[in-house]
């Protein structure tokens, strides 16, 4: 599989890592958005979020989990941060693992003219 994603998954590329748990993981953006732009993957491969199965539930379940956790950490819980999932082309997907966008660390503007992939 030619997934960059799990490939860092996997330990052969590296990242600047900020969450592990047995099924997610999270890791700095390499092109931030924001003064916080972190990345949180479930481990499991899952392309897109019309991908997601019920059985995928707790994983994604724990995907926002860790979005809470990781705010709080990084001290930008209390004064708000974004959480986006682009899906496919038209929706600004580039790497098709299912991923969230966390970005914060100063008040966001609109998302119009944003890019965030």
């Amino acid at each position: 599989m030619d997934c960059i994603f799990c490939k860092i998954i996997e330990g052969s590329i590296p990242s600047a890592k900020v969450y592990e748990s047995e099924n997610v993981i999270a890791f700095k953006d390499i092109q931030p958005a924001a003064p916080v732009h972190i990345l949180i993957i479930p481990k499991k491969h899952i392309p897109t979020m019309n991908d997601v199965t019920e059985e995928d539930g707790p994983v994604i379940a724990e995907v926002f989990a860790a979005a809470r956790e990781i705010a709080q950490q990084l001290g930008i819980a209390e004064s708000g941060y974004r959480l986006i999932n682009n899906v496919n082309s038209d929706g600004g997907q580039v790497v098709y693992h299912l991923h969230i966008h966390l970005l914060g660390g100063e008040k966001l503007g609109a998302l119009v003219g944003n890019s965030v992939s």
